[in-house]
Protein backbone atom coordinates (compact mmCIF):
# COMPACT_ATOMS: atom_id res chain seq x y z
CA UNK A 1 0.00 0.00 0.00
CA UNK A 2 2.83 2.38 0.86
CA UNK A 3 4.57 1.34 -2.31
CA UNK A 4 1.47 2.26 -4.41
CA UNK A 5 1.23 5.66 -2.66
CA UNK A 6 4.88 6.32 -3.37
CA UNK A 7 4.42 5.46 -7.06
CA UNK A 8 1.38 7.75 -7.35
CA UNK A 9 3.24 10.57 -5.58
CA UNK A 10 6.24 10.17 -7.91
CA UNK A 11 3.96 10.13 -10.94
CA UNK A 12 2.17 13.33 -9.81
CA UNK A 13 5.49 15.07 -9.16
CA UNK A 14 6.68 14.15 -12.65
CA UNK A 15 3.47 15.53 -14.17
CA UNK A 16 3.80 18.82 -12.28
CA UNK A 17 7.36 19.20 -13.55
CA UNK A 18 6.21 18.66 -17.15
CA UNK A 19 3.42 21.19 -16.80
CA UNK A 20 5.76 23.89 -15.49
CA UNK A 21 8.30 23.26 -18.24
CA UNK A 22 5.59 23.52 -20.87
CA UNK A 23 4.46 26.95 -19.61
CA UNK A 24 7.96 28.39 -19.96
CA UNK A 25 8.19 27.40 -23.61
CA UNK A 26 7.84 30.07 -26.31
CA UNK A 27 4.40 30.31 -27.87
CA UNK A 28 4.01 30.30 -31.64
CA UNK A 29 3.10 33.69 -33.09
CA UNK A 30 1.30 34.18 -36.41
CA UNK A 31 2.30 37.83 -36.76
CA UNK A 32 -1.25 39.17 -36.86
CA UNK A 33 -1.65 40.15 -33.24
CA UNK A 34 0.48 40.86 -30.23
CA UNK A 35 3.64 38.82 -29.94
CA UNK A 36 3.15 36.73 -26.76
CA UNK A 37 6.89 36.15 -26.47
CA UNK A 38 7.71 39.86 -26.01
CA UNK A 39 6.74 41.91 -23.01
CA UNK A 40 4.41 44.84 -23.69
CA UNK A 41 6.20 48.19 -23.76
CA UNK A 42 4.01 51.25 -23.31
CA UNK A 43 4.88 54.22 -25.49
CA UNK A 44 4.59 57.60 -23.87
CA UNK A 45 4.01 60.81 -25.73
CA UNK A 46 5.62 63.98 -24.58
CA UNK A 47 3.31 66.96 -24.89
CA UNK A 48 4.67 70.42 -25.32
CA UNK A 49 3.14 73.82 -25.92
CA UNK A 50 4.46 74.01 -29.50
CA UNK A 51 1.40 72.54 -31.33
CA UNK A 52 -0.89 75.21 -29.87
CA UNK A 53 1.33 77.95 -31.29
CA UNK A 54 1.27 76.39 -34.78
CA UNK A 55 -2.54 76.62 -35.05
CA UNK A 56 -3.37 79.95 -36.75
CA UNK A 57 -7.10 79.47 -36.13
CA UNK A 58 -6.62 79.78 -32.38
CA UNK A 59 -5.84 83.49 -32.67
CA UNK A 60 -8.64 83.97 -35.19
CA UNK A 61 -11.12 82.37 -32.78
CA UNK A 62 -10.14 84.91 -30.12
CA UNK A 63 -10.65 87.78 -32.58
CA UNK A 64 -13.96 86.29 -33.71
CA UNK A 65 -15.23 86.36 -30.12
CA UNK A 66 -14.58 90.09 -29.84
CA UNK A 67 -16.42 91.03 -33.04
CA UNK A 68 -20.13 91.72 -33.44
CA UNK A 69 -21.75 88.50 -34.76
CA UNK A 70 -22.55 88.43 -38.48
CA UNK A 71 -20.86 91.78 -39.20
CA UNK A 72 -18.62 92.18 -42.27
CA UNK A 73 -15.48 91.83 -40.14
CA UNK A 74 -16.94 88.76 -38.40
CA UNK A 75 -17.63 87.12 -41.80
CA UNK A 76 -14.13 87.95 -43.01
CA UNK A 77 -12.54 86.23 -40.02
CA UNK A 78 -15.02 83.34 -40.30
CA UNK A 79 -14.05 82.88 -43.97
CA UNK A 80 -10.35 82.84 -43.01
CA UNK A 81 -11.03 80.15 -40.41
CA UNK A 82 -12.98 78.04 -42.91
CA UNK A 83 -10.25 78.47 -45.54
CA UNK A 84 -7.59 77.29 -43.06
CA UNK A 85 -9.73 74.29 -42.08
CA UNK A 86 -10.23 73.42 -45.77
CA UNK A 87 -6.48 73.72 -46.34
CA UNK A 88 -5.76 71.31 -43.46
CA UNK A 89 -8.37 68.86 -44.71
CA UNK A 90 -6.99 69.05 -48.25
CA UNK A 91 -3.54 68.20 -46.95
CA UNK A 92 -4.86 65.11 -45.15
CA UNK A 93 -7.25 63.94 -47.88
CA UNK A 94 -5.64 61.79 -50.56
CA UNK A 95 -7.64 60.41 -53.47
CA UNK A 96 -5.76 58.10 -55.78
CA UNK A 97 -6.44 58.44 -59.51
CA UNK A 98 -7.25 54.75 -59.83
CA UNK A 99 -10.06 55.07 -57.26
CA UNK A 100 -12.01 57.57 -59.36
CA UNK A 101 -13.13 56.19 -62.68
CA UNK A 102 -13.13 58.65 -65.52
CA UNK A 103 -15.91 57.95 -67.96
CA UNK A 104 -15.20 58.42 -71.67
CA UNK A 105 -16.73 61.57 -73.14
CA UNK A 106 -20.17 61.12 -74.63
CA UNK A 107 -20.89 62.09 -78.21
CA UNK A 108 -23.67 64.51 -77.34
CA UNK A 109 -21.45 66.60 -75.03
CA UNK A 110 -19.81 69.66 -76.53
CA UNK A 111 -16.69 71.37 -75.26
CA UNK A 112 -15.23 74.81 -75.57
CA UNK A 113 -13.18 75.67 -78.64
CA UNK A 114 -9.95 77.55 -78.16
Amino acid sequence: MIRHGFIVLTFCTALIGCAEAQERRAIAWDGLGKDPNRPHVAKRRVTTGAPAASDPNQEREKVLGTLRPYSEAWWAVQDEIQAENDKKLGAKLVICPRCVESSPPREDVTGSIR
